[in-house]
């Protein structure tokens, strides 16, 4: 990361170090005097949109700044012109809004009128930073950079004034735009435009609002390389624990996952994401960090519980066992039985109550 850090400073300096004065009229650069801990800004691009934060806390000054910026459409028509893939992406030249000053690109919008608002934020992917002139801490203005990966080698180097919340993989996608010896990009990804709205409240995750009673109709088939495995609950004793198993399953978290532990006649065990395929989904991504609290079983549904397991692991499971849940294997060999078919291979479903079926203990 030091070589980039040092690359990085070879390439901005050779940006002369002069003001563009037909800017400096236009804005007036202003002390915040706006809550904005409560604000975002979504980032439209030609390839993709982000959603940042700020740090009003730490940066309040460059905060106010690039929302003033963004609320007069500055940023719209200007261009990701300079990048290091995987590593950042620096935008915000209103010089990249015309295509006969290529040759000028990364230098202008400096020297604004913003002193420097070092604090001790970590540069942690993501984080947006204020670009500077080699040698002068005080030549910020619209340019702004976006860290795609850590770059703790820029860490009380530069003003970090937001970070990214959103749309992280298409920063890195604009990373990889191929560019020239002078690194400055060869293709053109443009800023669409810049909306300031109140962060939203967070989703409501799935399986959060539902009473006992309605997660218990709730029914999960497990498809499987060898057959259907269908499960239900006690959320009357367990219920952060089904919520917690029915949200994963709802958003694709076990798809593509293995059995990865067997005790012949005993016991199987599943949902370790270490054996899955393939990616799990970004909705899974966003509430992987979702806890829950323990729950305490009683004895008696204790007891069930582990004659329900018994009857999922061993096939000489109690005829009391049986009657707590619906058939388990994708082709019944039961007479008369309907249910039968083959699942498709590693994919798990919920299902209401009348989705399933039964066995007596006969």
């Amino acid at each position: 990361m030091t070589a980039l850090f040092l690359f990085f400073l070879m390439f901005q300096q050779e940006v002369p170090a002069r003001v563009e004065q037909d800017v400096l009229d236009s804005i007036e650069t202003d002390i915040a005097t706006e809550d904005v801990s409560g604000l975002q800004a979504v980032i439209s691009t030609s390839a993709g949109e982000f959603v940042m934060e700020f740090y009003p806390d730490q940066a309040p000054n460059h905060v106010a700044h690039f929302m003033k910026l963004a609320r007069e459409d500055y940023y719209v028509g200007t261009a990701f012109h300079s990048m290091v893939s995987h590593g950042i992406v620096q935008a915000g030249d209103p010089l990249t809004k015309e295509a006969d000053r290529e040759a000028e690109y990364g230098t202008g919008g400096f020297n604004l009128g913003l002193e420097p608002e070092i604090s001790d934020l970590e540069f942690v992917e993501g984080t947006v930073v204020a670009t500077l002139l080699p040698g002068d801490a005080a030549s910020a203005g619209s340019q702004f950079f976006v860290c795609v990966g850590d770059q703790p080698q820029f860490t009380g180097q530069f003003t970090a004034f937001g970070h990214v919340v959103e749309g992280l993989e298409v920063i890195d996608v604009i990373s990889t735009t191929p560019i020239d010896e002078k690194q400055i990009a060869m293709e053109r990804v443009e800023i669409l435009g810049i909306t300031i709205r109140p962060i939203p409240p967070p989703p409501v995750p799935p399986f959060s609002e539902e009473s006992v009673e309605e997660l218990a109709e709730h029914r999960v088939i497990m498809e499987t390389s060898k057959g259907d495995i269908v499960l239900e609950f006690f959320p009357d004793v367990a219920p952060n624990h089904v919520r917690h198993f029915l949200r994963l399953t709802s958003l694709g978290v076990y798809d593509k996952t293995a059995f990865h532990r067997v005790a012949p006649g005993f016991v199987i065990q599943a949902g370790d994401l270490n054996t899955r395929t393939e990616t799990y989904p970004q909705a899974a991504r966003d509430q992987r960090d979702e806890t829950h609290r323990g729950d305490r079983v009683d004895g008696a549904r204790r007891r069930d519980r582990q004659r329900l397991d018994v009857l999922l692991y061993r096939p000489g499971g109690s005829a009391s066992a049986r009657r707590l849940l619906h058939c388990v294997w994708t082709s019944c060999r039961r007479d008369g039985c309907r249910h039968s078919g083959r699942g498709r291979r590693g994919r798990w479903r919920n299902t209401s109550r009348t989705g399933g079926h039964l066995h007596d203990a006969s």
